[in-house]
């Protein structure tokens, strides 16, 4: 059974039939918010960063938000390949033990223990993934408006309850809650940012830290992390809130980029609280020069508990750490198939493999 399936816009269909898929015709490399579900992509990021990519010298945008940060932080590292693996380690050996009469950890005993891990990964190496010379790293994250600038036990889910209800009624009018804030290591955005109420501040040694640990901060989980440096104030949230699978205006510039797209799914979900919202799943032109690389549902049915890991796990599992090592270790080893099938598809691209996204 074939793991990997490929998916591209109409242009990008239009560019694999002209001229196949070199590592040079790509501009930009987005990576989704998600969870556990994108330690499946980490044999395809290896690849990607340690042996295809590396064959061509063009600048590349990488953009992520909560997860999808981290790995993009990760390929910037000067040994990316070794990073990813130590990235992949550490996020599936991950455990929170939920102190004496609690039922499970508290959202700061879980973001002091994932600042930490931020800071054992990344320390002492920041310069290493800021001044990368091809890449441009863009950290996605929410910052709240109104009553969710601070994070607060009675208004935050007040703010998150009239965030839902604005969003449902349309997607921009999420906006009035919570912007998007992108830290950027330099250069310009590589989209389109007017569709949505969004600030470019740059991303530096100061912020860094800070700036990625609120791309993954969940609310109800971790908490806010507030007053980031050299930016707004207030509380910002994970990236995904807004930018759930990073479903942007790449063809909206007037040079519009190749958009490379390891993903876990074929739909791009706008923001998470589109999750449930079945009509805001299908592509636009925004993604008409996009190629979406994501696992076939039918393969992901063989993974242990017929599905991806994701967060219910840590439920499920509870203080069973190994099985819950042991399932997403599987999960991961299955997932190399996906690299070795893009490995071969790339040496002889043809878009008779290559479906409509």
């Amino acid at each position: 059974m074939k793991a990997l399936a490929i998916y591209a816009g109409p242009k990008a269909f239009a560019h694999i039939q002209a001229n196949g898929l070199k590592p040079e015709h790509v501009g930009v490399i987005p990576a989704a918010a998600g969870g556990p579900k994108g330690l499946i992509l980490g044999p395809l990021d290896r690849f990607l960063f340690g042996q295809w990519l590396p064959q061509s010298t063009q600048p590349i945008d990488l953009v992520g938000a909560s997860i999808g940060a981290w790995r993009m932080s990760t390929a910037c590292l000067d040994q990316p390949v070794s990073a990813f693996e130590r990235l992949e380690y550490d996020y599936i050996h991950q455990h929170y033990e939920s102190l004496p009469g609690q039922k499970r950890p508290s959202a700061k005993q879980v973001s002091d223990g994932f600042g930490q891990s931020l800071q054992d990964f990344y320390g002492g190496r920041i310069h290493e993934v800021l001044n990368h010379p091809r890449y441009r790293l863009h950290v996605m994250t929410s910052h709240g408006q109104h009553i969710l600038k601070r994070e607060h036990p009675l208004m935050t889910p007040l703010g998150y309850a009239a965030a839902f209800i604005s969003n449902l009624a349309h997607r921009k009018l999420l906006g009035s809650w919570l912007e998007r804030m992108v830290f950027s290591s330099r250069g310009a955005l590589p989209f389109d940012a007017s569709d949505f109420p969004t600030q470019q501040i740059g991303l530096t040694e100061r912020n860094f830290m800070a700036a990625l640990q609120a791309s993954c901060s969940i609310p109800f989980v971790l908490q806010a992390v507030h007053d980031i440096p050299d930016a707004p104030q207030g509380a910002y949230w994970d990236g995904g809130i807004t930018d759930y699978h990073l479903h942007l205006n790449y063809n909206g510039l007037a040079q519009s980029p190749l958009v490379l797209y390891p993903h876990f799914q074929k739909a791009v979900v706008p923001g998470w609280l589109d999750k449930a919202l079945a009509w805001r799943h299908k592509s636009t032109s925004f993604l008409d020069n996009t190629i979406v690389l994501a696992p076939r549902p039918e393969w992901v049915k063989t993974l242990p508990n017929a599905k991806l890991p994701d967060r219910t796990d840590f439920v499920t599992y509870g203080s069973d750490l190994d099985g819950r090592v042991k399932v997403w270790n599987a999960a991961v080893s299955a997932s190399k198939q996906m690299a070795d099938e893009l490995s071969a598809w790339l040496a002889k691209p043809t878009v008779a493999d290559v479906f409509p996204l």
